[in-house]
């Protein structure tokens, strides 16, 4: 099926060609009839499976059937975005499929200048795309009128709900019209994520696609035991014998993720990393050389796990095993995107890391193949390395920590080992 079988306006259908959709994916075959029918909608689908695509196409048609925005200066729509990366990109993809439809959209988060959204704000928008951060901010303060909001949308809900953002949510919602559209979509849900869901949606239309699948089938998994202060190694030689290839590296803190950054620099590997200490304009260029190839890794923390949308990445590399289950369906969900091929490895400690593996491998429903690492192979590894070879110690890259933090009179208190 085509989406000109949805009955979408002329110039609507225009758009989505322009954006190189061609038929719709399973999320958004089984999404645009009960949204387009006015219906309440919770969906679960994997990452990387046209979610955005599958509420805003229905959304934007509705929005141009109705009639109230003639004399209505607040908000229609509302789509809520965990991380500022998901409301970029989000808004991004909003702003294509709306091209002279007469709809307008913005995108805000904290980190920048609140006082051109608030120009905006004051003008009328159709669709807003929002952090809960900025959004309550602005609500607080008196700029954001959501009396007559149209549609709520909470994107990645489970996210939210793990960030804090459950009495927000709940808060904004008692602001909202009852006779309202919402539309929940997530990745992943448990019985928390059910509750929020029905506290916020009347009757909904449920929606599953593969859930018994918690990963994308596109995507190829492996295992490699490694010891804690080896990953380094790996990670230079898988880089090195992939130099076309991009690499999006996930570790569990910003501390890590600055010491795996500087340890690939110090073996000529172009890398960035994002993580929460940045500023959102730090953030922003990171992810532009990254999506621009000129650097070959990105290094991440999970709280950017899913605000990173980039096409054609063939490599995920989880450099620390997930804590929190979950999230290793969002990193790997960065690889494998739509019809593109995959492939995920995660560097597992035998000593630090097998029971967290064993909890992620109990919530995706089965094992991760596991790689062979003969000793010969470990060696060559380890004899392949820039650092190694220049004799480069990695306690250097402690001790430089420890100094560059006690100049800025920070304490340090990362862990001596990657």
């Amino acid at each position: 099926m085509k989406f000109q079988a949805f009955g979408l306006k002329e110039q609507l259908l225009a758009n989505i060609e322009a954006m190189g959709f061609r038929k719709p994916t399973d999320i958004q075959y089984k999404a645009m009839r009960p949204i387009l029918g006015g219906d309440d909608v919770l969906a679960i689908a994997q990452t990387g499976t046209g979610k955005t695509a599958a509420f805003a196409i229905p959304a934007v048609e509705n929005l141009m059937r109705s009639q109230r925005r003639l004399h209505y200066t607040g908000v229609r729509c509302i789509v809520m975005e965990p991380t500022h990366e998901l409301a970029q990109q989000s808004g991004a993809v909003l702003k294509n499929i709306v091209v002279k439809t007469g709809l307008n959209v913005l995108s805000i988060y904290g980190g920048v200048d609140q006082a051109p959204q608030i120009e905006q704000l004051q003008k009328g928008v159709d669709i807003l795309v929002a952090t809960p951060g900025r959004m309550f901010d602005l609500c607080s303060q008196g700029y954001l009128d959501v009396s007559l909001c149209e549609i709520l949308i909470l994107d990645e809900a489970d996210h939210m709900l793990d960030l804090g953002f459950i009495g927000d949510i709940k808060d904004l919602v008692r602001r909202l019209p009852r006779h309202r559209q919402t539309l929940f979509f997530s990745a992943t849900i448990n019985e928390k994520i059910k509750k929020l869901a029905y506290s916020v949606v009347n009757k909904p239309v449920n929606i599953r696609i593969s859930p018994k699948d918690m990963v994308s089938r596109n995507v190829t998994h492996s295992v490699l035991m490694v010891n804690m202060d080896e990953k380094r190694f790996y990670l230079e030689r898988i880089a090195k014998e992939h130099p076309e290839d991009r690499i999006i590296v996930f570790v569990r803190t910003r501390v890590r993720a600055e010491r795996v950054c500087k340890a690939m620099e110090r073996v000529d590997v172009k890398a960035v990393c994002m993580h929460g200490d940045l500023g959102q304009k730090e953030r922003n260029i990171a992810l532009d050389k990254f999506r621009l190839s000129e650097v070959q890794i990105l290094i991440a923390t999970d709280i950017t796990a899913r605000g990173i949308d980039i096409p054609s990445v063939p490599f995920v590399v989880n450099y620390d095993v997930p804590d929190i289950p979950e999230n290793y369906v969002h990193r790997v969900g960065r690889t494998g995107r739509g019809m593109d091929k995959g492939y995920a490895l995660t560097l597992c400690d035998p000593t630090e890391e097998k029971e967290t593996l064993k909890e992620v491998e109990e919530f995706i429903g089965g094992p991760i193949d596991r790689m062979v690492m003969e000793k010969i192979e470990r060696e060559a590894t380890l004899d392949f390395s820039q650092a190694n070879k220049d004799h480069d110690d990695w306690q250097s890259l402690i001790y430089e920590e420890e100094a560059r933090r006690a100049k800025e009179k920070k304490p340090f208190k990362g862990k001596k080992s990657m």
